[in-house]
Parts: structure tokens; C-alpha cells; sequence
């Protein structure tokens, strides 16, 4: 068993050696015929002139991730806390497997709810076209909230429920021994379920590319339409040849390294807080 343990740890390394290794082979010789910082920090993308410029994209999937945890971290961290703390069992058994529903659903069938019900929304209520940085935030928003909500109620359960009954012993109220005593001892699972959430939204693309507008500039506002790095991928992989195609795996080598040091840096602050 410890044999076959090992093999299945292995696998899983050997998956992002493999993946790793594909990106940076094929991504970096792109570099060596355009300029890295040019690409990282250029606001124009027009590769039938061979100007490649990923900044507006960059700050697109920011922007649209940013609003996206904004709306859906705190509502699935009080899910995750009524579910393992406040909610009756009968409620619990309702809505357990209707967030696991909510996991499973694809993402085209979110994109399409959001191109069928969101956009026509925002666009009754603010006019232009309708797909924007708000409706791509909202849907993404409601995309995470399984992630945060399942890995949540997980690092909530898993505190040893002598952290509750030593507060309650100590005189506070179950409010008050939920949030201050159960809560900041599963922070580290909290911020875990966060982090995988931002994964998942800044990573995603179909339901992205049904809402967003998928324009390749600069946002203005939130009512302005985005393309992120993962829709600028995937809309001209498909007839991209020479430096063109190698851009693309280029864009996918910047978006790597930016989820790896999101990963690092809350992996960071979360030993950190654990130290002290």
C-alpha cells in the first residue's frame, strides 16, 4: 500500500513537471524574438502586425477575479460557517448536495445562464451591450462558491471541539464561541478554500468568453467589456501559427506564474500567521 501511495503521489508530481515543462519549452523561445517586458506591459494586441501586448488582458482577469472573490468569498465563508455551526440537519441535508449540484454544473451551462438571464439584467439596468467586468464578476462569483463553501465547511469541522466547548465554558455565548474561537482556528482551511477558489476563477474561460464582451483593451469601468488571458487564449489558438501561436503559449507561461506566486504568497502569509 505505502508502494501504491507513493506511485499515485508520483503521478501528480509528475503532471505539473510534464505541464510545466510543456509551457516553458514552448512558451520561452517566444521571448527571444519579442521583448518579454514589451509583452507584459503592452496595451495594444494585434498579431497580424506582430504586436503583442497582454497588459489590457492582465488587468482584465484582475480585475474580473478581484470582483468575482469580492462577492463570493464572504458568502461562501458564512455558508461554509451555517452549515457546520448554525443549520438544523434537515437544512444541512437539503443544502449539502444542492452545493455539490452546484459544483458539478459544466461551465457552458453557466455561461449560458449568464448570456440568457445576467446580460439582458445588466443590460436593462445600465444599458450598452450588457456583457461586462460585472456580469463576468457575478457569474464567476456564484461559479466559486462551491469550492469555498466544501473546502470551508471541511477546515470548520475538522477544529477540535474542545476550541468550543472551553469558550462556552469560559462564558461565551455560541455566537461568540463560533466566531471568535472555532473560526480563527480554521483560518488556515478558510484561506486554503479561498485560494483554490481564485483558481478556479481566474483560470476559467468558456463561461467567460459568453459574458464578458471579450474585448482586447484597457477596462474603463465595471460596465466596460474585458477579455482575459484565458479567453485570449482559447478565442485564437485555434488558426494562431508561428510567433503568433507561440504568444499564446506565452500568455499561458505569464498566467502560470501568476497563479504560482498567488499560491506562494498565501502560502506565505498563512505560515506565517500559524508562526506567530
Amino acid at each position: 500500500m505505502r508502494g501504491l501511495f507513493l506511485a499515485s503521489a508520483c503521478v501528480c508530481v509528475l503532471a505539473v513537471f510534464f505541464i510545466s515543462a510543456f509551457l516553458f519549452v514552448n512558451g520561452l523561445p517566444f521571448f527571444a524574438k519579442y521583448s518579454a517586458l514589451d509583452f507584459i506591459t503592452g496595451t495594444e494586441w494585434a498579431p497580424l502586425r506582430d504586436v503583442f501586448g497582454i497588459l489590457p488582458m492582465i488587468v482584465g482577469s484582475f480585475y474580473v477575479t478581484f470582483i468575482a472573490l469580492l462577492i463570493g468569498a464572504p458568502i461562501g465563508v458564512f455558508t461554509a460557517i451555517l452549515l457546520a455551526c448554525f443549520a438544523p440537519k434537515p437544512v444541512v441535508k437539503v443544502m449539502k448536495p444542492a452545493v455539490a449540484l452546484l459544483a458539478g454544473i459544466p461551465s457552458v451551462v453557466y455561461g449560458f445562464f449568464g448570456l440568457m438571464v445576467l446580460v439582458p439584467l445588466s443590460r436593462t439596468l445600465f444599458g450598452g451591450t450588457g456583457k461586462s467586468v460585472l456580469v463576468a464578476s457575478v457569474l464567476l462569483s456564484i461559479m466559486v462558491l462551491p469550492t469555498i463553501i466544501q473546502t470551508s465547511e471541511a477546515a470548520i469541522r475538522a477544529v477540535p471541539q474542545s476550541y468550543y466547548e472551553g469558550s462556552l465554558a469560559l462564558g461565551a455565548t455560541h455566537e461568540s464561541s463560533v466566531f471568535r474561537a472555532v473560526v480563527p482556528a480554521a483560518r488556515s482551511g478558510i484561506i486554503s478554500g479561498i485560494v483554490l477558489g481564485l483558481g478556479r476563477a481566474i483560470g476559467e474561460t468558456m463561461a467567460i468568453i459568453m459574458v464578458a464582451g471579450n474585448n482586447p483593451r484597457m477596462p474603463g469601468n465595471i460596465l466596460s467589456g474585458v477579455r482575459t488571458l484565458t479567453v485570449n487564449v482559447l478565442m485564437e489558438m485555434g488558426y494562431a501559427a508561428d510567433v503568433h501561436l507561440e504568444s499564446l503559449i506565452a500568455t499561458g507561461v505569464v498566467l502560470f506564474v501568476i497563479v504560482m506566486a498567488i499560491n506562494f504568497l498565501f502560502s506565505f502569509i498563512t505560515r506565517k500567521r500559524i508562526a506567530q
